[in-house]
C-alpha cells in the first residue's frame, strides 16, 4: 500500500527539484559558451570626410596650441570649457601603424563631466592624427 509522504518530505523533494534545474540553468551556459571568438577589426581610411571631421580638426588645433600634452587630465580649452586627454593609445590592436600615440578629447564640456567617444589619436614624433568617432572602432587620417 503507498503511503502519502509527509508534508516535509515533499517540500524537500520539490525544493531539491527546483534546487537542482536552477543549477542546471546557471551551468549550461558556461558549458555551451564557445572557448574563444574572433578579433574584432578595426577600419582605418586614408582620408577624413565624414561630417564631424572638421569638428576633428579643430580639436588637433586646440590641442597643438596646448603643446600636445602626455599626461592624461582635463586641460583649459581655448574655445572655452575643458578637454581631457586619457595620455597614451597602445594600439594594442596593431590597427594604426606602429608608433608611440596619445589620445585626446574631441569635444570639450565642463570640467570632470563624463567623456563621450570621439577622439583623436596622434602619433608623438610625427603629429600624424587620426580620428575616431566610435571610440576606437573606425580610424580616418586627418
Amino acid at each position: 500500500m503507498n503511503r502519502p509522504l509527509p508534508r516535509v518530505r515533499r517540500l524537500l523533494l520539490s525544493l531539491a527539484a527546483v534546487i537542482g534545474l536552477a543549477g542546471t540553468a546557471l551551468i549550461a551556459p558556461a558549458v555551451v559558451a564557445p572557448t574563444h571568438t574572433a578579433a574584432a577589426q578595426a577600419a582605418v581610411y586614408s582620408s577624413c570626410t565624414i561630417s564631424r571631421c572638421s569638428a576633428a580638426r579643430t580639436a588637433y588645433t586646440g590641442w597643438k596650441s596646448l603643446g600636445w600634452p602626455l599626461s592624461a587630465g582635463w586641460y583649459s580649452w581655448p574655445y572655452g570649457n575643458y578637454n581631457y586627454t586619457g595620455g597614451t593609445f597602445q594600439n594594442r590592436e596593431g590597427y594604426l601603424p606602429s608608433a608611440t600615440y596619445n589620445e585626446y578629447d574631441v569635444y570639450s564640456r565642463a570640467k570632470g563631466a563624463s567623456r563621450d567617444a570621439y577622439r583623436i589619436v596622434v602619433n608623438r614624433s610625427t603629429k600624424v592624427a587620426y580620428f575616431t568617432p566610435d571610440h576606437y572602432v573606425t580610424f580616418y587620417k586627418l
